[in-house]
């Protein structure tokens, strides 16, 4: 069981301390997507080739990532408190690094850096809230400011890039870390309890943290090498190969250590494991509307930075109004899973709106109606999805299931963006050797890519129809403790 200090929280603390844990995990939600919009500028100022400008994103994701499921272990192991402490460490001093980097090689190593200490303060945050919030109201009121944070920050992470972009440089999108990360560290050491976890018992599992990490790094390296090598390739299938192995041994050595990295009794649960799949499928669909929208509204209506960042930012109002008001009042009085499949359909629903973009699409009457069904949708889902995911957390596992969460919400991503981005470009490519118009054959290769993101959150959809539980509202349990308390 996790100790925690002898000085109770206050109602009043508790809130203070999520509003610092959540501006920690906005500064690096929001350094995800950020960097995309300067990347011409960097690639400017820096020299990078076409090929090697994306490992600045890929640097990030590969460790972020694949340390996520270890730090959130060790979370429980040592302290969550303590991780999220050493991660937000190691976040702003490598982004320092990042800003006052002057060759590509070094801005990558810094971005891999990043990305360790991104992992380490997003994989406990989750656990940290839960522990908190024990009673289920102010649970699902907190899991949404959490969500809102984790979903909303994409679309205002284009916003802010853009500016800071084009009223500034490229260095300034790194440097704005510095401040919020000391502030952030300063403030959680003081408002958030200490807790010193279970310990390591019979000794840590390192063989178990050295195959999973391994293998979510290397699978995470394989997915966003596709675009250059082809999903076919004899380097796709070989290094997928080696890291559905090293999987499948991590996954044996979990039924047999004594103290394993991964319990599998958390996927007991049908919710938990139920949660976590829904969650890669509806994300993976989900990916296409950022990225590919972007590369829409960029290529083919001409859109500045600053006016993609504005397009998006009714989908961050959308998430921030639901995730944390509505999404916790509904969840309270309905349960989690109506409320998931009515934000996923919205979801689908606007992913089809998107593959009917005409070429000569105006914002209002073509990409507004779809980014709003979409936001509205994500912000009734990521809500009942942390909450689901968590529901079979004990007190010692809470760090595990939140880096899982947070795990497969990358794996989806990542899978998703390959797939769909490896897609597009195939049919632009034939569309173009065909002799159609560069933009027409753009929006095409984007309409399938929505297409294709469309069909994975209905799969979503029905995993949620068929795989998830109902469980009991708030009121329902309110009444069976009454009616227990009559009987004793």
């Amino acid at each position: 069981m996790t100790q925690t200090s002898s000085n109770p929280t206050t109602r009043d603390s508790r809130w203070a301390a999520l509003i610092v844990l959540c501006t920690g995990m906005l500064m690096i939600v929001l350094d995800m997507t950020i960097v995309n919009v300067a990347l011409p500028a960097i690639q400017n100022d820096l020299g990078f080739s076409q090929s090697s400008l994306a490992w600045v994103v890929n640097a990030y994701l590969i460790a972020f990532g694949g340390l996520l499921l270890l730090a959130g272990r060790l979370g429980d192991l040592i302290g969550r408190k303590r991780i999220f402490l050493i991660g937000l460490g190691v976040f702003t001093v490598a982004s320092i690094l990042c800003g006052v980097s002057g060759s590509p090689e070094m801005l990558i190593a810094a971005r891999f850096v990043q990305g360790v200490g991104g992992a380490m303060a997003t994989a406990v945050t989750l656990g940290m809230i839960v522990t908190m919030f024990p009673e289920p109201g102010e649970q699902a009121r907190a899991i949404g400011v959490f969500s809102f944070v984790a979903a909303a920050g994409a679309s205002v992470g284009l916003l802010a890039g853009g500016v800071l972009t084009q009223s500034l440089n490229w260095h300034w999108i790194f440097f704005v870390n510095i401040p919020i990360g000391i502030v952030a560290a300063v403030l959680t050491n003081r408002l958030v309890e200490r807790d010193r976890g279970i310990g390591f018992g019979e000794g840590a599992d390192v063989l178990g943290a050295v195959l999973v990490t391994g293998a979510l790094m290397l699978g995470v390296y394989t997915i966003v090498k596709t675009d250059e090598h082809g999903w076919g390739s004899l380097h796709t299938i070989g290094l997928g190969a080696l890291a559905v192995a090293a999987l499948v041994a991590f996954v044996v050595r979990q039924t047999r250590a004594a103290n394993p990295l991964l319990p599998l009794r958390i996927f007991r649960s049908r919710n938990v494991s139920g949660a976590n799949l829904i969650q890669i499928m509806m994300v993976a669909g989900m990916f296409g509307m950022f990225f590919l929208g972007t590369l829409y509204m960029q290529k083919v209506l001409n859109y500045s930075a600053l006016e993609i960042g504005l397009a998006f930012l009714p989908t961050a109002l959308a998430i921030g109004g639901l995730s944390v008001g509505l999404s916790a009042r509904l969840i309270t009085r309905f349960g989690p899973r109506p409320v998931l499949i009515v934000g996923l359909v919205l979801i689908l629903v606007g992913l089809v709106l998107f593959t009917r973009l005409p070429v000569g699409g105006t914002y209002f009457a073509d990409l507004l109606p779809a980014i709003l069904l979409v936001g509205i949708g994500a912000g009734l889902s990521f809500p009942t999805l942390m909450t689901l995911a968590m529901s079979g957390a004990t007190q010692s596992d809470a760090g595990l299931a939140s880096g899982l969460v947070n795990t497969t919400a990358q794996v989806g991503g990542a899978l998703g963006l390959a797939v769909l981005a490896t897609l597009s470009t195939a049919r632009t490519t034939s569309q173009l050797a065909g002799g159609s118009a560069p933009a027409a054959a753009l929006t095409s290769g984007f309409h399938l890519a929505f297409g294709i993101g469309a069909v994975a959150v209905a799969v979503a959809l029905v995993l949620a129809v068929t795989l998830l539980q109902s469980q009991p509202t708030v009121a329902e349990e309110s009444d069976e403790d009454e009616l227990l308390a009559d009987a004793a």
